[in-house]
């Protein structure tokens, strides 16, 4: 069985370490000199790369790569605290990465900078921001971005059989590609039937595993199972108690946390009458 970093960040950057720096910093001069620890972190993860760089103009620098499968709220607060550890540790210059995979939800608002201020003192820390839904997947294949060969079914313009054909061919044509076809079929699945997805490259789910964004997919599927079942034993209880329930209610409880509702459960339970549960909803 294949480990989680054959197919994780260190692993796809590896495969072209200078193609992926220039592309990053958007600087054809920068080159790649070596892909350094993550020991200085409190976490671990397979999806975080520190690459030590070199410009002619710049010198020596480091850059942070985050590989975030979905963006969250809190993801400024890694940028910097990730970028704050690995100036400390390193001594050099950074410049962080944040590479989103796949669109998050239309509630949240990507940002490029995390901003505090408290008692009149000010933290700041830009980042550059790439989304995978925006990059063209013609470039993938001008530049070469080896690296992106797996991203390329959600790539702008990836979404074909027939591109998704091509990164398939290059996969195949090189053995240091080859583990790299399941996580190609992966990220197909999110925009060609499965079907044919089966039908047009393999499937080897004990690599695929290993991936660090398939386990989050399901760990997300996991979460979104436990906050269906809650909302479900949620209604339950108040159909129980009051008989019928609006719809309306049924549709404000839809994307509130699996706390909060455990919280209304403890409201339904206590309350007297529907309307005391929906002035408890909206609390």
């Amino acid at each position: 069985m294949a480990k989680a970093a054959d197919i994780g960040g260190k692993r796809l950057i590896n495969l072209a370490p200078d193609a992926w720096v220039q592309w990053v910093t958007q600087r054809p001069e920068v080159v790649a000199k070596e892909i350094l620890g993550s020991e200085f972190q409190w976490i671990s993860r397979e999806t975080d790369v520190l690459v030590k760089a070199y410009s002619p103009t710049h010198g020596d620098f480091l850059v942070l790569n985050e590989l975030q499968l979905r963006y969250t709220a809190h993801m400024p607060l890694r940028m910097r605290a990730y970028a704050a550890l690995a100036h400390e540790r390193y001594r050099l210059p950074i410049y962080p990465v944040l590479v989103n995979i796949l669109p998050p939800p239309s509630s949240l608002t990507i940002v490029s900078s995390y901003e505090q201020e408290f008692l009149g003192l000010r933290a700041i820390q830009d980042y550059r921001v790439i989304n995978l839904w925006e990059v063209d997947a013609e470039i993938v294949f001008g530049q070469p971005l080896p690296s992106l060969l797996p991203f390329v079914p959600i790539l702008r313009g990836g979404a074909e059989a027939s591109v998704v054909q091509r990164a398939l061919q290059i996969l195949r044509a090189d053995a240091q590609l080859d583990q790299l076809e399941s996580l190609l079929a992966f990220f197909a699945s999110f925009v060609l039937d499965t079907p044919l997805v089966q039908q047009i490259m393999r499937w080897d789910m004990a690599i695929l595993r290993e991936s660090p964004w398939y386990q989050e997919i399901l760990s997300e599927g996991l979460q979104q199972g436990l906050q269906q079942g809650v909302k479900r034993q949620l209604i339950r209880v108040l159909q129980r108690r009051f008989g019928e329930i609006p719809r309306e209610v049924e549709v404000r409880l839809e994307g509130e946390s699996v706390e909060k509702l455990e919280s209304l459960m403890d409201s339904a339970i206590a309350v007297n009458s529907l309307e005391e549960f929906i002035t408890a909803l909206s609390a």
